[in-house]
């Protein structure tokens, strides 16, 4: 019999505790706890949205579930990444320090974890505006911009509060979001399948240098989720020190892998039964087209759940982020700050685009970012045998463990800026063509070239850390 889980925070509270060391004493829960919390968030309409950009991309459904599997494998690095947080005992953000520096690291965080919170925030809220905006317009409000910004501004209040409550609301609460959401997801899929053509073939079969292109654009975008997870040790840090670490990566990796790919699929399939009329109105008005009426509120309904799920993780981990960095405020405030920016970006995108074009081009542009910073924290935690000392992590003055050349680790940094520098000639959208790109027929390999320069640069610069470092015990207390 398992001993039952306590939590740190009564439910009724705020989590007053930012990137403090967690006590041994308050760590608690099991690997598989993890599952559920990386399952909520990932049971999303924007898996049917990037579903469906594969066949508009010209794929038939069977190369389309072969991009679908391979862009779900980066999600062992968040695996990998997430049992750092036991390990350290803090946030992924004061982690990054054995990686970037005291110094680099809170230039890294400033620019590229606010980036990359700020874009998934507006992107999630995003999907959620446009179909609340939808469901509003069913009901006789039809206004096609004050719709919008409303949803947005009363689901952003929620979703700010979810992280306000912090870790013991979402470990408690996420369970069940997932059950209910995939139930709500689980009816829209049997409701939508009717409608796909199961013998489906592309109007212009793809061939050759075409069919690679789509391909590897395809795989670049649903790449973009996982690798963006670096605060998979923020959720994974509570956990006791001796919690295995192969089970940590499991439960990490197959709570978003599996409902990433099941539901992309599922849009994949959608997107063969919808008419290219329907489509320019918005995937997300083309799916609420083929429900029943009972069901389109509820599904409107469950992607707002869905929403405020992964915003409020994303604002959650987000929120620790100014602490990393030497900033005097505290997680709370902090966490409305994230918040009042997301919801700023997400006004302006509402107002100037479409969901499927605003999802498939900034989840690209994210990979320059996401996948360097990604490759570099996998390789840290493989080359580091998982060992990090939580208070060496937190002593910020010269000569400290982690204060390298004046605060800055070059090798951490060098390898983030040329791997994302090297994979921008790789890269192809609408608002950027590499000339790799461009000479290999408009190929995008910005996601594995991104990795591989990352990991290769870190590696080579990294001779003390390849030969291992001594075990050094690791004593939990109040930060130095």
């Amino acid at each position: 019999m398992t001993d039952p889980v306590t939590y740190p925070e009564p439910l009724a509270h705020p989590e007053t505790r930012g990137i403090e060391l967690i006590e041994a004493s308050e760590r608690h829960g099991r690997a598989r706890d993890l599952f559920p919390v990386w399952a909520a968030p990932n049971v999303s309409v924007l898996n049917f949205t990037v579903g469906a950009s594969l066949i508009l991309l010209g794929l038939e459904i069977w190369q389309a579930i072969l991009v679908i599997i391979a862009g779900s494998l980066p999600w062992i690095l968040t695996g990998i990444v997430a049992t750092s947080g036991p390990a350290a005992g803090t946030s992924g953000s004061v982690i990054t320090r054995a990686i970037y520096g005291i110094r680099g690291n809170r230039v890294v965080v400033a620019f590229f974890g606010w980036f990359i919170s700020a874009v998934f925030l507006a992107l999630n809220w995003l999907a959620s505006s446009f179909m609340g905006a939808e469901l509003l317009a069913q009901l006789g409000f039809p206004d096609p911009v004050t719709g919008p910004v409303l949803v947005t501004i009363v689901v952003a209040g929620i979703t700010v509060l979810v992280a306000v409550f912090g870790h013991s609301l979402i470990l408690r609460s996420y369970p069940v979001v997932a059950s209910v959401l995939l139930v709500v997801f689980l009816l829209v899929t049997a409701f939508a399948l009717p409608h796909v053509q199961w013998g489906y073939a592309a109007p212009a079969p793809l061939e050759g240098g075409a069919l690679w292109s789509a391909m590897t654009i395809g795989f670049a975008i649903l790449a973009s989720t996982p690798l963006s997870y670096t605060n998979s040790p923020d959720l994974a840090r509570y956990l006791p020190e001796t919690t295995k670490r192969s089970s940590i990566i499991a439960a990490t990796a197959l709570g978003g892998a599996l409902p990433c790919m099941f539901f992309t699929a599922v849009g994949a399939l959608l997107a063969t039964g919808i008419s290219a009329a329907a489509m320019d109105l918005g995937i997300e008005s083309a799916i609420l087209s083929l429900l029943p009426a009972w069901l389109g509120p509820v599904f409107v309904v469950g992607v707002i759940i869905n929403t405020i799920s992964l915003n409020g993780m994303t604002t959650y981990t987000a929120s620790m982020a100014f602490q990393s960095i030497g900033v005097p405020i505290r997680r709370i405030p902090s966490a409305v700050v994230v918040g009042a920016i997301g919801t700023a970006l997400t006004i302006y995108l509402v107002m100037s685009t479409s969901l499927l074009d605003a999802v498939n081009l900034m989840l690209q542009l994210l990979v320059l970012i996401s996948g360097p910073t990604m490759a570099v924290f996998a390789v840290d935690v493989i080359l580091r045998r998982n060992r990090y000392d939580g208070n060496d992590l937190f002593n910020e003055k010269p000569g400290s463990p982690f204060w390298y050349s004046g605060g800055w680790h070059i090798p951490g940094l060098l390898a983030v800026v040329l791997g994302a520098a090297v994979a921008s000639l790789f890269l192809t959208n609408t608002a950027w063509t590499g000339p790799i790109s461009a000479a290999m027929g408009f190929l995008d390999l910005s996601v594995p070239v991104s990795i591989i320069v990352t990991a290769a640069v870190y590696f080579a610069l990294s001779p003390a850390l390849r030969r291992g470092p001594a075990k050094t015990p690791v004593t939990q207390g109040a930060p130095a």
